[in-house]
């Protein structure tokens, strides 16, 4: 059976499922692995992680109650459902319209970060200009409709992830700012923060950041000084603001206290840099690398709320799970009537009925004809169907991208 339970009762004979952190905030190199010793306790206790779960046919149970897996992801989803009342952003355009601009400002964002972070690791001055110029592109889109932009930089090819990456956290950062209602120029600073945020990467050797093995103690402690090197980096830049400093240097603390570079306890972390890690954990965790799977969308938002008892803020959480809805933009859902869809647009007044295209059937296993329904509209009029939970495309080898654009 599997249980999740705080650090503290962790002890040897235990056998670790799952450590329930995000995959870079630990260098182990699996989630699931026996503990044999305390040593290996002190190690699991530096990442910061606070609770686990334990699979208790494999090694020791716990004396006490432990709540199972499935008690607390149904805890998670009833918390999650409640916290869905909140209405979808109003959009100015639909998806349709929107995506073949989206597509160009992705491919020019790409292509800039890739100049920039390139730039960074052979020694030279970085862009601001141009960084500018894209984040400008990438906010009128995100104003136009968020989810062709945000559904866009979902798709990354592996080894472009550290450039593809920036993109994404740049994107999500602007859409988080706009709907958190801040100001033009601050969510120009959020979008500009998002697409340095890794800079420091860049003096990261590229056998540790690619490395696709676990990663030594002098190796993970490399790999965590990247946000100081970014920051050093982007404070000689003319005209940089302290915003972006701010966001490239503590994108990885914790509300707990248990992040880096510094430790800063919530309260000593900024607004900015707390949307940061929030975006940034998210991206990553979705994300497939070469040496890791990410999970599906809906997965990777109920981890960060579960994530968000000691690490993030739990009111951005929420914030940024109605920013990008509750089944983001290009997530594969299963419907009542056994048809698997894919998201296609986020509805004005409801998180919870998405438009979607129905593309495949669980009873004859088979693909179907492609259908968009409208689920916040009732029988006969486009509806009249509802979501029951996500599926991951690749267990039904299913392409999410051919049915979006």
């Amino acid at each position: 059976m599997i249980k999740k339970i705080p650090l503290s009762e962790l002890k040897p004979g235990m056998y670790i499922h799952d450590l329930n952190v995000g995959w870079m905030d630990h260098p182990f190199l699996r989630n699931q692995f026996p503990v044999n010793t305390e040593e290996e306790l002190t190690r699991i206790r530096a990442t910061g992680v606070r609770e686990v779960y334990i699979d208790t046919e494999l090694g020791l149970d716990v004396g006490n109650h432990a709540p199972t897996a499935a008690e607390v992801q149904a805890g998670i989803e009833a918390e999650i459902l409640q916290a869905a009342s909140a209405p979808a952003p109003v959009l100015q355009v639909s998806f349709a319209e929107e995506v073949q601009r989206a597509s160009r400002i992705h491919k020019q964002a790409h292509s800039v970060v890739k100049s920039v972070l390139q730039d960074v690791r052979l020694g030279r001055a970085v862009q601001l200009d141009a960084v500018e110029e894209v984040v400008e592109a990438i906010t009128e889109s995100v104003l136009r409709n968020a989810g062709a932009l945000v559904g866009l930089s979902a798709i990354k090819d592996k080894d472009e992830y550290t450039f593809l990456h920036s993109v994404s956290v740049c994107t999500l950062m602007v859409t988080f700012a706009k709907n958190l209602g801040f100001s033009p120029d601050m969510i120009r600073l959020a979008g500009v923060g998002g697409l340095l945020h890794d800079t420091g990467k860049m003096k990261v050797p590229n056998e540790i950041l690619n490395k696709p093995g676990r990663l030594t103690d002098e190796e993970f402690a490399i790999m965590r000084s990247h946000p100081e090197e970014g920051w050093k980096i982007l404070k000689d830049i003319p005209d940089i603001d302290d915003i972006t400093l701010d966001i490239a240097l503590h994108h990885h603390e914790r509300m707990d206290g248990s992040g880096y570079p510094h430790k800063l306890p919530g309260v000593a972390i900024s607004k900015m840099a707390q949307m940061a890690a929030v975006v940034d954990v998210y991206d990553a965790i979705t994300s497939d690398r070469c040496y890791h799977k990410g999970m599906p969308a809906p997965e990777g938002l109920r981890k960060l709320w579960e994530w968000s008892n000691f690490h993030f803020n739990p009111a951005l959480v929420q914030a940024f799970m109605r920013c990008v809805g509750i089944y983001p933009v290009g997530s594969l859902v299963k419907l009542e009537s056994g048809r698997l869809a894919v998201v296609i647009q986020q509805n004005e007044g409801t998180l919870l009925q998405p438009l979607v295209k129905a593309i495949f059937s669980t009873k004859s296993n088979s693909y179907i004809t492609p259908v968009e329904i409208d689920l916040a509209r009732p029988m006969g009029r486009g509806g009249a169907d509802r979501i029951t939970g996500h599926e991951d495309p690749a267990q039904w080898r299913i392409d999410v991208q051919r049915f979006m654009f």
